[in-house]
């Protein structure tokens, strides 16, 4: 999955449902990815097991953790300062532990160990159901290590602990690992070869989900698109199946039908897809199925042919063309949004506009954008020399965001004088007075609270918007309550 950092969620602490018998406490917070969110409720219930209760209290922790981004610098140096802060609290408490999660603890494990001494336990994703047996070898005092990546871990086993759940929405991982060697990218390093779900698993979890009140689940991969299940082991190993292996696999339009079947009122997003893989019948599906939302977070990087070949992204300029109006055609209404990595290295002028003409083809609703930030331990760090100028890398950047800016609003602007279907998250950020939901092109709709409560399907007239948001007047509750 390439979103980087969301920053509206960025080192949330997560709590979770206290279990009366468990005594220890846990302190977890998580940077990143939506996957750092969904490993991080894996290794809570994990360890609810083992006789730990969340907290949102540092200081009576009597285990932290921190689930770790590799994929900006400016993550790395985030969980640096957090590491800083734990190890302040450490001296006031010193039996506590402190262990780092996640990709960055498989890139950085002797550094933060032996060189700096700063954690007790090094965890990487493949790992979580080791930790009971890292944190006894910890509490024995000796150092506590497993950074092994696996061919078959997907903890479709586990169910997750959600924390610090609004109760409506909840991410559900049918894949781990990544197959695409993309040259920025430190993930494939970091998380592993491909490997899918048993979406009976998958279905099961959706299943439980609904059960508890949930009415939103987001399908979360590194490539949701590249799902492939055919009885368990590597995407890259489907070759050597057997036939009847073959004939009877699922792959990501089979387990998007199996799952809008499974709950027909409850939405169903996906995150992250990848031109390469995304095919014409996981956006037929999407099209006949009301319950699949009409939204595709679908990176790009570049809009350069030059580039994109440079990034190893195995998509061409042309052929996202296609992809892209596909979806208009299927999908008339669907938001699209993206990732855009500027001043990669070697780019020129003739680059940064043609990554701009492609954006005034698409005209996203919304995107992540980021200047070029060389990370330790990729293709692009070993092969190329990151030679665009910092000061021409943010004149670029800038030139994306206001065109971005100006896309986001006419999209918005599109919803003036219509009524569109939302389903009820939260109180507003700016008005106690108002709900926040988002409709099915995940565009944030804000609306006065009236009668209505959090989980409430309801129809919303809107009749102003910004850039980012729609405002309007609530009409009544949709069909899908």
């Amino acid at each position: 999955m390439e979103k980087t950092i969301d920053e509206k969620k960025q080192g949330n602490s997560l709590v979770m449902e206290p279990q009366a018998k468990n005594t220890r406490k846990l302190f977890i917070e998580s940077y990143g990815c939506q996957m750092n969110f969904s490993d991080s409720e894996i290794v809570a219930s994990i360890l609810s097991k083992e006789g730990f209760n969340t907290t949102q209290k540092l200081e009576e922790a009597d285990l932290v953790l921190v689930n770790t981004c590799s994929i900006r610098e400016k993550a790395e140096q985030t969980v640096r300062k957090r590491l800083e802060k734990y190890n302040a609290v450490k001296r006031i408490n010193p039996g506590m532990k402190v262990g780092v999660l996640g990709c960055m603890a498989e890139r950085l494990k002797s550094k933060f160990l032996e060189e700096e001494k700063i954690v007790d336990l090094v965890v990487g994703p493949d790992a979580y159901k080791d930790l009971p047996n890292l944190i006894n070898e910890v509490e024995e005092g000796r150092n506590a290590v497993n950074v092994i990546l696996s061919k078959e871990e997907t903890y479709g086993d586990v169910s997750p602990v959600r924390l610090q759940t609004n109760g409506v929405s909840a991410f559900v991982s049918i894949t781990r690992g990544c197959d695409n060697m993309c040259t920025f990218c430190v993930v494939p390093f970091t998380r592993g070869r491909e490997r899918s779900r048993d979406p009976q698993s998958i279905v099961e979890e959706v299943n439980d989900l609904a059960a508890k009140g949930y009415k939103e689940i987001t399908l979360l991969g590194q490539n949701v698109d590249s799902y492939l299940w055919y009885g368990g082991g590597l995407k890259k190993d489907f070759k050597n199946a057997t036939e009847i292996q073959k004939a009877t696999a699922t792959n990501f339009a089979g387990l998007l039908k199996l799952v809008a079947e499974a709950q027909p009122k409850m939405r169903i997003r996906f995150s992250t897809s990848n031109p390469q893989d995304m095919t014409l019948d996981v956006i037929e599906m999407m099209a006949k199925y009301r319950n699949i939302c009409n939204y595709i977070h679908l990176p790009v990087q570049s809009g350069s042919d030059r580039i994109l070949k440079k990034m190893n992204r195995l998509h061409t300029r042309e052929e996202y063309f296609t992809l892209i109006d596909n979806i208009k055609k299927l999908i008339p209404d669907c938001g699209i949004s993206h990732d855009l990595i500027t001043g990669f290295p070697t780019e020129t002028e003739e680059d940064h506009k043609d990554t701009l003409s492609l954006m005034e083809h698409v005209k996203y609703d919304f995107g992540f954008m980021f200047a070029y930030s060389e990370r330790p331990g990729t293709m692009a760090e070993r092969k190329f020399e990151d030679d665009v100028p910092e000061e021409v890398k943010k004149r670029r950047l800038q030139e994306i965001v206001d065109l971005q800016q100006k896309h986001s609003r006419y999209n918005t602007e599109k919803f003036l004088g219509k009524t569109v279907e939302v389903l009820i998250e939260k109180e507003s950020k700016k008005s106690d007075a108002h709900w926040s939901g988002r409709n099915s092109q995940n565009t944030v709709v804000v609306f006065p609270k009236e009668n209505y409560e959090v989980g409430d399907f309801v129809n919303v007239k809107v009749q102003d918007c910004t850039s980012a948001t729609l405002i309007g007047e609530p009409v009544g509750y949709s069909d899908n309550n």
